[in-house]
């Protein structure tokens, strides 16, 4: 009997003689890109060093594109980006110890945000390895150990026939649900050794599968089908797993009402009848998702900003799916469904019995404008306005991205993504620098598209020295820079909480001739200006940067009692 796993493909004669005579001059870092290409890489991204030169001089010898960026934190983030735009497993080049522990920050937000970065670093020579401290520049005890616990997995080589297998298998980490980042390690000598390997032309990483368990969804669907009043808490997982056309298919049929967490932005329609868009935030919305009878939350983990700072207590059934087996029930009880989002929405699609509720519209614009009164009645026009300006300028398929910044804090719940995998930001780990590095991974994986970043002067300074990565590849990337002197957010919690700031002010550069002196054009602009001149920038091609002077506030929180 033949089964089909027994088949092997035969090779032609042509790639027989291929592996019987690979090129000459071919090292380990050959086989790196190689493997690489194979699976259908065209763009990497990194940073050189002494121990990673194997792979950076093979990439001279293939075919592969190079972004190469100034902070290896940066090009983490870029990598992390062009993964969320692309679904694709953005490689990122490091070099050992130092190198590779500045990219960390940038891991543990892919991680957080579910984004698919296949890291590969070079190791001390192997003469070194096995914890002596033998003085090797760069030399750590343990380099891997510092990755465990912020990447999805790691994968150490130790000979170059390992190279392509490993890989092979990191790739197919970082794509099966949840995405997120995974950690390759290549000691020095394997990658700059010659190598007598063939020429690695085949790839077969297609991410597992992970569809829910049948009997869960024929529950969830009963729930869902009898519920009298359901509601459901669309998270980042639905835009990961391409899932938001199911998402509004099953909304519909439940005459569900739907709010979107700030990773979750864009998943389902802002201006949709059944859309509390993602004021998630408000007392309003908490109240109304604490009062529904039968909850689905899909793709999130109802964590720090998805549960309104932990105060959302719900009181009827909770449905969970999730692809993160860690976050499953981990706040909440629940019928939880371990599962890719898409599967589990197709599966309840199928299942579940449409429901009559004619009020459900009436209930959620009862809401928003019970939110809109709140926000109203704090004098917050400057922060609406310039929101709304930057919403106007932008156009609609225009992906973004945010720094932690006041008015990055405005748009997780005020600002319409247009569309879902247009809005993101770093709100999965929260650190500082991550909208110009992002947005240019993004630019580098879809030029076609002008792409918006915005910081705030604290976070701009993380990240100004990508200026030239920017001018460098001609990327077409706008940033919007919101200067107010100094950490805004920090300064306004430290005020609230002790009566005075400290630290938190800044000398800062005029970010306009900083600009200029990297050969990217620069403007000042005011709120009353800001829509046309970034308009302006987004339709210039190239990269360009505007600068808001602006002291921002935020809208009163609703979680402090």
């Amino acid at each position: 009997m033949t089964h089909d796993h027994d088949l092997v493909l035969r090779p032609t004669e042509a790639q027989i003689s291929a592996a019987l005579n690979p090129p000459a001059g071919r090292n380990g870092g050959d086989l790196v890109v190689e493997t690489l290409a194979a699976l259908g890489t065209t763009t990497v991204f990194g940073l050189p060093g002494q121990h990673a030169l194997g792979m950076f001089d093979a990439l001279r010898r293939s075919s592969l594109r190079y972004i190469g960026l100034r902070v290896e934190n940066n090009a983490g983030f870029a990598a992390d980006a062009y993964g969320r735009i692309t679904g694709e497993a953005a490689p990122l080049l490091l070099s050992t110890g130092p190198g590779a522990l500045t990219s960390l920050a940038a891991l543990q937000e892919a991680a957080a945000a579910s984004a698919p970065v296949l890291a590969i670093s070079s190791q001390i020579p192997s003469a070194g390895l096995g914890g002596g401290r033998h003085g090797y520049l760069h030399e750590l005890p343990d380099q891997s150990a510092s990755f465990r616990g912020v990447v999805k997995s790691v994968h150490t080589v130790r000979t170059q026939s390992q190279i392509p297998s490993a890989i092979e298998a990191a790739w197919k980490s970082a794509l099966t649900a949840p995405h997120g980042p995974v950690w390759v390690e290549i000691p020095q000598d394997v990658l700059l050794a010659e190598t007598s390997i063939p020429v690695v032309t085949g790839g077969d990483a297609f991410p597992e599968e992970l569809p829910p368990r049948v009997e869960l969804t024929a529950v969830a669907a009963d729930l869902l089908s009898r519920a009298e009043r359901p509601a459901i808490i669309a998270g980042g997982g639905v835009v990961r797993a391409d899932a938001s056309g199911k998402l509004r298919q099953l909304a519909e049929v439940l005459q569900a009402p739907v709010v979107t967490t700030p990773g979750g932005k864009g998943a389902f329609p802002w201006n949709h009848p059944l859309s509390l868009q993602s004021w998630i935030e408000d007392r309003h919305t908490t109240d109304f998702l604490e009062d529904a009878d039968v909850l689905l939350v899909v793709g999130s983990g109802l964590g720090e900003l998805s549960s309104n700072y932990h105060t959302f207590k719900p009181r009827g059934r909770v449905i969970q799916i999730e692809a993160d087996l860690g976050k499953l029930e981990s706040n909440h009880p629940a019928l939880g469904i371990h599962a890719d989002a898409r599967l589990a929405l197709q599966a309840l699609l199928e299942t579940v019995g449409e429901r009559e509720d004619e009020g459900a519209p009436e209930r959620v614009r009862e809401v928003l404008a019970r939110v809109a009164d709140r926000i109203a009645a704090q004098e917050l026009t400057l922060e609406q306005d310039v929101l709304a300006s930057v919403r106007r300028a932008l156009p609609a398929d225009s992906p973004s991205f945010w720094d932690m910044t006041i008015l990055a804090y405005w748009a997780w719940s005020a600002f319409d993504a247009k569309g879902p995998n247009h809005m993101h930001s770093a709100q999965g780990a929260g650190g500082l620098g991550y909208g110009f590095p992002a947005a240019l991974g993004a630019a580098a994986a879809d030029p076609t598209r002008p792409v918006l970043a915005v910081s705030g002067d604290g976070g701009a300074l993380y990240s100004i020295a990508e200026l030239a990565t920017a001018r460098q590849y001609d990327l077409n990337v706008t940033w919007l820079i919101v200067d107010d002197g100094g950490y805004g957010i920090l300064r306004e919690y430290m005020t609230d909480a002790f009566g005075e700031a400290t630290a938190t002010e800044l000398t800062r550069p005029d970010y306009v001739a900083l600009a200029e002196s990297f050969g990217v054009p620069g403007v000042r602009t005011s709120p009353e200006t800001l829509e046309a001149d970034l308009a302006k920038a987004l339709a210039a091609p190239g990269p360009s940067v505007v600068v808001l002077p602006a002291v921002l506030r935020m809208f009163a929180p609703t979680h402090l009692g």
